[in-house]
């Protein structure tokens, strides 16, 4: 039997899956790192606690496997997207990483429209101005640390530094590198023009390969220090969605992810970048060849049911707070709930506007509260698939991941609201799977990635929607989306009293 190895280096840990050739998990590891915050808004990892976690991760991987290093073939990686790591000539690091979720650089941003415009920015990246992005980050240290970025002779993103300390060998593959803000998305090639506009030296972004290109193999020291055998082969993986989508099997067109974590995204496989969404929804280039992925972000998904837990029902389990919400009717009473718990990324991409409760009245109970939540964060994810039809797209499967995918009636309510059909995974890896399946597409182990997600992913369970409920959730969508903009200036005066 021969192995590949998927590594997902995530914001709080590494997570390691060794994988057979028939797609079972036969090890895992995860090795946690910390994160620093500083200041508010900042938020930043020493890149070295990454390294020193993979080589104990897979230090202790090889150890537990029973079989032969050589028999593990190749490795590839997921990886945080946006993290700003930046190199010296002698590829060292010059300082912390700053992440995708450090927001010090909207000045940046709106330096960027002024430089660029907005409207050119869009049409080269097909992505707007955030401070999750690459690029701020880049003119942020540029501005502030002018020394450090004197010195600076490359960057890359997180899992393309890990990869070149196992390798030697520097990258940055196109999923990755269109979440930069640097990429030419449809062109796959950095943009020249945006780097002369933003006065940034175009030889500071690194090669570009696919994410199922193999880039070397591993170092005789990382060899040693790991057990990992000598001629194992690198494959440069993708970023932590893209890989997302290829674990989840979002291969062809009308195939749709929705994943529930603290943040909920639901993200959709384009066999073409020629759609236009104005930046409604980010843009990306996929991990699979010659392909796409539209992406709408929901900022609190399963943190909203987290938050109200936590307040209402801090002593149960998800199970017991959930246990009845089957017998609440579709629309929970006329009681409508908006997960803006800490803002709200899509459509809206708005800091400041904040959750509510809405039709409230005496005869509810707490079991109507929670049906709310969960219709709620629901309707908020629909919102990014109303943009994908709308802009002439087919959205007939999802594939239901993370907790939305825990609770059966939670599994109905997705298929009703979305009006399609619903499907949870035996097995749920991630990111990891996905980094492992192009390991072994990389290795010839399939023709394409889709073969591979045939082998390796198998449906435990289908849901379809039921017509009377979609008509019904259909009327309450329309009544959800007029919420945003009629609480908008409520929340603006509601600022001033928050602290």
């Amino acid at each position: 039997m021969k192995y590949v190895i998927g590594v997902d280096l995530g914001t709080s840990a590494v997570k390691i899956l060794l994988v057979n050739q028939i797609g079972e998990v036969v090890e895992e590891v995860s090795k946690p790192y910390p994160l620093y915050q500083e200041k508010t808004g900042y938020s930043e990892q020493n890149p070295q606690d990454w390294v020193d976690q993979t080589i104990t991760g897979l230090s202790d991987l090889l150890q537990k496997f029973t079989g032969d290093a050589e028999d593990i073939e190749g490795i590839s990686f997921s990886g945080q997207m946006h993290g700003l790591v930046l190199l010296d000539t002698e590829n060292e690091v010059l300082r912390p990483a700053i992440l995708w979720n450090d927001t010090r650089t909207t000045a940046e941003c709106k330096q960027i429209y002024e430089q660029v415009g907005e409207e050119r920015l869009l049409t080269i990246t097909k992505n707007p101005a955030l401070e999750g992005f690459t690029l701020p980050k880049i003119l942020w240290v540029k501005k502030h640390e002018p020394e450090i970025f004197k010195q600076a002779k490359t960057f890359v993103l997180p899992k393309d530094y890990l990869r070149y300390k196992l390798t030697g060998n520097i990258h940055m593959d196109y999923s990755d590198a269109a979440g930069t803000l640097l990429l030419n998305v449809s062109e796959k090639v950095w943009s020249e023009e945006i780097c002369d506009l933003v006065e940034i030296d175009p030889t500071l972004c690194p090669p570009l390969i696919e994410a199922f290109d193999e880039v070397g193999t591993i170092t005789a020291e990382m060899a040693e220090k790991t057990g990992l055998s000598p001629s194992t082969r690198v494959f440069a993986g993708g970023a932590d969605n893209a890989c997302g989508a290829i674990g989840a099997g979002i291969l062809e067109d009308g195939r749709t992810l929705c994943s529930i974590g603290t943040s909920g995204v639901v993200l959709s496989y384009e066999k073409s970048d020629d759609k236009d969404f104005r930046g409604k929804v980010h843009y990306f280039n996929h991990g699979a060849p010659n392909a796409y992925y539209t992406m709408g972000v929901t900022l609190a998904a399963g943190y909203s049911l987290s938050w109200f837990k936590d307040v209402f029902a801090a002593e149960e389990s998800f199970d017991d707070l959930l246990a009845d919400i089957q017998t609440v009717p579709v629309g929970s009473k006329g009681l409508l709930f908006t997960p803006y718990l800490v803002g709200e990324r899509t459509p809206y991409a708005d800091a400041a506007i904040r959750g509510s409760f809405i039709g409230m009245d005496g005869s509810h109970r707490r079991r109507d509260f929670v049906r709310a939540v969960l219709e709620g964060i629901t309707f908020s994810l629909n919102e990014s698939i109303d943009i994908f039809r709308k802009n002439g797209k087919q959205i007939d499967t999802i594939i239901s991941i993370g907790g939305g995918a825990k609770n059966s009636e939670w599994l109905q309510i997705q298929a009703d609201i979305f009006n399609a059909k619903i499907i949870k995974l035996a097995s749920e890896q991630g990111p990891g799977m996905g980094a492992a399946m192009l390991a072994a597409y990389g290795c010839n182990w399939f023709e394409s990635l889709k073969e591979c997600a045939d082998a390796f992913l198998k449906e435990e369970q289908t849901v379809l929607p039921k017509q009377e409920n979609v008509e019904k959730y259909q009327q309450l969508f329309n009544i959800y989306q007029e919420i945003y903009p009629q609480t908008k200036e409520i929340n603006e005066q509601l600022k001033a009293f928050r602290d």
